[in-house]
């Protein structure tokens, strides 16, 4: 049987286009999927694209059919590539859900939820292993299980803080950006579906989800981080609101310095971690189409997930392949909408705002991609207010969009007058693992915050990358390491007008010869 490419070659096409006159029956049949017009009484002529011919290339290989119905060889791969092409989108989608689960596990390790709270009194630094965390103020991080009923958070002053359910979706705020505005207060965690009385006197905060998790920053005074770390010690509570006279107290455990995991894994075991959680919480804020996805590889609320061998086989390679998608998404980014200027390689972090959406369309990429690359949304991370919350524009590659490397010496220019009401600081993470870069610093990171910092005469800085520290630039440098590709966040605390209208303009990562 010849296929279009073969009547192209064999130029039978052309003799006829050059002739004027329309291809014989066969080759019509090839070029249009359609078959040739039987001699029949009732018969229809067909238009192209209706009918399949009996035999197909693709990227599957061949297919056969007799007309129309394909042979059982055919279905086999069909099939098997069905399941594979929804596993890997399941995956995408489910890469939210699971690393919350992650960040879950790895805390509930440490003690149980309501009554144990892992704070990190002097940053988080490279012994922990959590997507893209933060070192410039210290962390309060904890997990509520709410099926015991709606629990009171009491919260410290001057924190900045947020929830999200494990579904990783946007419950509240908590803090300065938060409806007690940084003076502390208490908030009411209802659990999902509940109807009962809701007394006044507090926050209200209404999860999809029993397991949901709250974390907060407090601030350095004077370079010190002990004076927040003892007001969040000191007021912090949380207690189930039929305990309220007679709370628990609280196992605040120090994390600073601590080998530590919160990032899950990426292969067969995912699709383990996503049916527990679809089947110990409430799926009703799931769209349709996405439970659809997990149903259609076995995961589905109060059915067993017992996938045959064949089905396991697709199901770890769909993860090993989902997760190679998710970096080829984020660290190779097509498309301008992800880009904060047009000229240079300085990537958003949220493209189509914390929700990822744009004109009631679910931005797949923007969405996967996030969320395999970072922790926590709240629309005070994409906050456009002059002076108030932060931005984070993102690096992958160099000047040349080549791959950020290791062993590499590189410098980052940023201009003079940074548009900061507080601070500034360029953090270091591994492509790999997506956490701080882990080498001899503690701290892999430069920021407005160390007093040592050296500031050029124009007021600009120059940051530097690579194994070892540039002459009397220690201060302004962060170590990478031979054989690790790596990527960095700009945080600029308080933004200012000149970063929205883009008049400050940082640099492209340059690479040193």
């Amino acid at each position: 049987m010849w296929t279009k490419r073969d009547l192209l070659r064999s130029g039978a096409l052309t003799a006829a286009v050059a002739a004027g006159t329309k291809p014989g029956p066969v080759i019509a049949q090839m070029l249009t999927g359609a078959p040739a017009a039987p001699n029949l009484k009732y018969s229809t002529p067909m238009p192209s694209g209706v009918a399949i011919p009996d035999n197909l290339e693709t990227r599957l290989g061949k297919l056969n059919f007799f007309g129309g119905f394909p042979d059982q060889a055919s279905v086999d791969k069909l099939y098997d590539n069905l399941d594979f092409q929804r596993a890997v989108q399941a995956y995408l989608l489910a890469l939210p859900v699971v690393n919350q689960v992650g960040n879950r596990d790895g805390i509930l390790a440490v003690g149980p939820a309501n009554t144990t709270v892992p704070i990190w009194e002097t940053m988080v630094d490279a012994r922990t292993v959590e997507l893209t965390a933060n070192n410039n103020t210290p962390y309060t991080w904890f997990w509520l299980d709410l099926r015991g009923g709606p629990i009171v958070v009491e919260a410290p002053p001057n924190v900045l803080g947020l929830m999200n359910d494990i579904w990783y979706k946007w419950v509240g705020d908590i803090g300065l950006v938060g409806p007690d505005k940084g003076q502390g207060g208490k908030y009411l965690v209802l659990p999902p579906g509940y109807e009962g009385n809701v007394p006044s006197g507090y926050f209200i905060l209404r999860p999809g989800s029993y397991h949901t998790w709250i974390a907060w920053r407090s601030f350095l005074v004077g370079g010190d981080p002990k004076p927040g770390v003892d007001l969040v010690k000191k007021h912090t509570k949380i207690y189930r609101y039929a305990d309220a006279a007679n709370p628990p107290k609280l196992n605040f455990v120090d994390m600073s310095s601590k080998p530590f995991n919160m990032v899950a894994p990426a292969d067969y075991p995912f699709w383990e971690l996503l049916n527990k959680v679809v089947q110990d919480e409430p799926t009703d804020e799931i769209d349709a189409t996405t439970l659809g996805f997990w149903a259609s590889v076995g995961i589905m609320k109060g059915k067993p997930f017992a996938p045959d061998e064949r089905m396991k086989k697709i199901l770890a390679e769909a993860a090993i392949v989902g997760d190679a998608t998710a970096r080829a998404i984020m660290y190779r980014w097509r498309g301008a909408d992800g880009y904060w200027y047009s000229d240079r390689n300085w990537r958003l972090g949220f493209v189509g705002g914390y929700k990822f959406e744009e004109k009631g369309a679910r931005l797949l990429n923007a969405y996967s991609g996030f969320f395999f690359y970072a922790t926590g949304v709240t629309p005070a991370m994409d906050s456009r207010s002059i002076g108030e919350g932060s931005q984070y524009l993102a690096m992958f590659v160099d000047a040349k969009n080549n791959v950020l490397d290791g062993g590499k010496d590189y410098k980052l220019h940023l201009p003079p007058n940074i548009p900061i009401k507080n601070f500034w600081s360029v953090i270091v993470y591994d492509n790999q693992t997506r956490s701080m870069l882990q080498t001899d610093q503690q701290f892999p990171s430069v920021s407005s915050q160390n007093k040592k910092l050296k500031i050029n005469a124009d007021g600009s800085v120059d940051v530097y990358f690579g194994p070892k520290a540039p002459v009397g630039q220690e201060d302004n440098w962060a170590q990478t390491v031979p054989g690790a590709s790596w990527n960095i966040l700009l945080r600029l605390y308080g933004p200012l007008q000149a970063f929205f209208d883009k008049t400050w303009r940082p640099g492209d990562i340059e690479l040193q010869s």
